[in-house]
């Protein structure tokens, strides 16, 4: 579908955005009468360094008026912004309410409506979208021969089978409808996606219903100045998925829950809930199994290393994941839920894809026999992954008394709450913090850590700060491998396998945490 400035600016009105074209000292409400009005453009972009010649660019965020300068002759057609930019540029300007809305209407229309193309999955949650994302997507690649696609904030896969590392948990929606296009045309019939908090607080899919939503659970995260102000605003912000989708799975155990019923039932959304036992016996009589959830799963054993599920009140038997770690079960059944409300029969035997399927960054588990140690690289990077990854180790090596080393930094410039979190979780439970250098944008390496080690509150715990990531991993590895009379476990946590490191608002090659650890240990 071809896109013009006329055809631009009916739209933008039709989503009550307009409010008028400006063309020198002409201002209209449409585009009638303006020379090109109805000549299709050959871009759309938010970037002035990628304009050519046909451009219509959208002027979002912290856009300065200065940026148009020069993108006359680079071939800009018109632009879209929230403000009058006539004094920069003789192009004409739409101007609208919201300029990032404006973007993703347009984006939708220019790539002809590749999400209409598809079966839209779209998962939040605090934790475990990366997880259940990756879950789903194989089950419905199973189902469908392989004709799922996959947004998250690891990797993006557009045909399937390959994966390459994405820049944000949802992509802005500009990027978003051009893979989703890239998609289509590769054969792709569905689409998992991860809708963070922030897509929703900064557009990034606005216009876009889900065919399957799922809601996993919500606690305190991404609370800064640059993020969400509040733990409220940072729950409504998640809550719009559930206006905005078709069908609803939603985790049982979830807070606030009562509320978010309420909004499936404000916007006449079916729900499907589910919910996962440790220990059964301690919930349900287990000769009267037919009072269980319709969607449920219970541990086998005291071992925990497989669960029982049944999905819409079917038993489907026992399920073993190749991902370590009881909460991965919890994902393991929200992602069978997901892929039956997606039209997967129950019966399938595509229901156990997921059980050989790895997620990168998670769980990933190295051993060095010789030596008595155990390395864990996950991107655990709050105060409740913190103690479910704690959980993890204390139920598989408790008995053997490990001393358990935490290699871990924290985002800087957002999420603060973060760093007295992870130190909470794991000051009374470990033997000693590395603190390192993990993401930020200005904020210097040096402070983040400092801050760490100032809300340690516990005197027996050991620390350290080697802003190095790669050294810190080096010394917590090499000091554990050295002491081969007990169990040493070391976890190195918020990186996974991210082959970059943000400083100074940008991304830096880094190694990799796995890669680090590969090495040391080979």
């Amino acid at each position: 579908m071809t896109l013009t400035l006329a055809s631009a600016a009916s739209l933008l009105s039709q989503h009550n955005l307009l409010r008028e074209v400006v063309h020198g000292d002409v201002w209209q409400l449409d585009a009638s009468g303006i020379d090109g009005a109805d000549t299709p453009f050959e871009k759309l972009s938010y970037d002035t360094r990628e304009i050519a010649p046909g451009t219509l660019l959208v002027c979002k965020g912290r856009f300065k008026p200065e940026f148009l300068d020069g993108t006359a002759e680079k071939g800009l057609a018109a632009y879209v912004a929230e403000t009058d930019l006539s004094e920069r540029t003789d192009r004409p300007g739409l101007i609208v309410n919201d300029a990032r809305k404006a973007l993703s209407l347009l984006a939708a229309e220019f790539y002809d409506h590749p999400e209409r193309e598809l079966t839209l999955v779209g998962i939040t949650g605090t934790k475990g979208k990366t997880t259940t994302a990756y879950f789903t997507q194989a089950i419905l690649n199973a189902y469908s021969g392989g004709r799922c696609a996959l947004f998250s904030s690891v990797d993006n896969c557009l045909d399937g089978h390959a994966y390459a590392e994405s820049d944000l948990t949802t992509p802005e929606s500009f990027d978003a409808l051009r893979m989703m296009r890239e998609a289509v045309d590769n054969g792709m019939t569905y689409l998992v996606m991860e809708v963070s908090s922030q897509a929703y607080k900064v557009q990034r899919v606005y216009g876009f219903t889900f065919d399957v939503g799922a809601f996993l659970n919500i606690t305190p995260d991404h609370i800064s100045p640059i993020e969400h102000p509040t733990l409220e605003d940072y729950l409504y912000c998640k809550r719009q998925l559930i206006a905005n989708c078709r069908k609803l799975v939603l985790g049982s155990g979830c807070k606030h829950i009562n509320l978010l019923r309420e909004d499936a039932a404000a916007h006449n959304v079916p729900v499907s809930e589910f919910s996962v036992f440790d220990n059964l016996e301690d919930h349900y009589d287990p000769e009267h199994l037919e009072d269980l959830p319709a969607t449920c799963a219970w541990a086998v054993d005291c071992t925990h290393r497989a669960y029982h599920m049944r999905v819409d009140g079917v038993d489907l038997g026992e399920y073993t994941l190749d991902l370590d770690g009881d909460f991965n079960y919890r994902n393991a059944l929200a992602a069978v839920a997901i892929a039956h409300a997606a039209g997967v029969p129950v019966d399938s035997e595509a229901m156990h894809a997921m059980e050989h399927t790895k997620v990168p960054g998670r769980m990933m588990q190295y051993y060095d026999e010789g030596a008595n140690t155990v390395v864990i690289v996950d991107y655990a990077h709050n105060y409740d992954s913190v103690v479910k990854l704690l959980d993890y180790v204390d139920v598989r090596y408790g008995e053997e008394n490990p001393g358990i080393t935490l290699v871990t930094g924290s985002a800087g410039n957002k999420a603060l709450d973060r760093r007295e979190g992870i130190v909470q979780a794991a000051q009374d439970r470990i033997m000693r913090f590395v603190f390192t250098a993990e993401d930020t944008d200005t904020e210097p390496y040096e402070d983040i850590c400092r801050d760490m080690a100032n809300c340690i509150t516990n005197d027996r715990v050991k620390s350290s700060t080697i802003i190095d990531r790669t050294k810190a991993i080096e010394s917590a590895v090499e000091k554990a491998r050295s002491d081969a009379d007990r169990l040493d476990v070391v976890l190195i946590i918020g990186k996974g396998h991210e082959r970059w490191i943000k400083d100074l608002n940008k991304h830096v090659p880094y190694e990799g945490d796995d890669c680090v650890v590969e090495r040391l240990l080979r």
